[in-house]
């Protein structure tokens, strides 16, 4: 092994210790929490849909700044769609995935606001919708933004507005992709 190698190595173990210990302190007096999250949505060319997601909160927070932190969660989401074109191929698909999502979110308080973005991957059961229209590929990214609140006592309940855009990232041509405007609520146990 050359001497290069070596530094190389030693720089990567000392930079994934730092990480683990600052996750480790990130979530050291936090509680992990879960959370189911129901959300409808619509999209252009006449497609609606239904999401049902679960949620994992590790309870990491960052860079603390003007009464507000970073965060991130794990989502998988199983949805239903149902097109309401006349010439649908398929009117009813399916989309499972999985995000991360970061977010900003106020520290305390009854009512916290925040502001979240992620990419997650997605696979749906049918890509032809219909005669003129096709995803071209199961495998779709999901990148979405979103804003809410998160409130109550202990901050059980969520609800959010996110705007998700749903396409392959051109690895198969054509790829019109999908803009769904979603609207959810969640409960954290």
């Amino acid at each position: 092994m050359t001497e290069r190698n070596s530094i190389w190595r030693a720089r990567v173990a000392r930079g994934a210790f730092a990480a683990l210990c600052a996750f480790g302190a990130a979530s050291a007096h936090a509680q992990n929490t879960f959370g189911i999250q129901l959300g409808a949505g619509v999209a252009d060319n006449d497609v609606k849909k239904l999401d049902l997601g679960f949620v994992w909160d590790p309870a990491l927070q960052w860079w603390h700044f003007g009464g507000f932190h970073f965060t991130l969660l794990g989502e998988a989401h199983v949805a239903y769609w149902k097109l309401d074109d006349p010439d649908a191929i398929y009117a009813n698909t399916w989309e499972f995935g999985v995000t991360p999502v970061f977010r900003i979110i106020k520290d305390t308080g009854w009512f916290r606001p925040f502001f979240e973005a992620g990419v997650g991957v997605r696979l749906i059961s049918h890509v032809r919708q219909t005669p003129y229209r096709t995803m071209s590929s199961s495998f779709q990214f999901a990148d979405m933004v979103g804003v809410g609140a998160q409130f109550g006592e202990h901050g059980n309940y969520q609800i959010g507005f996110r705007f998700q855009h749903l396409s392959n990232a051109d690895i198969k041509q054509p790829d019109p992709g999908l803009n769904f405007s979603e609207i959810y609520i969640q409960y954290n146990f």
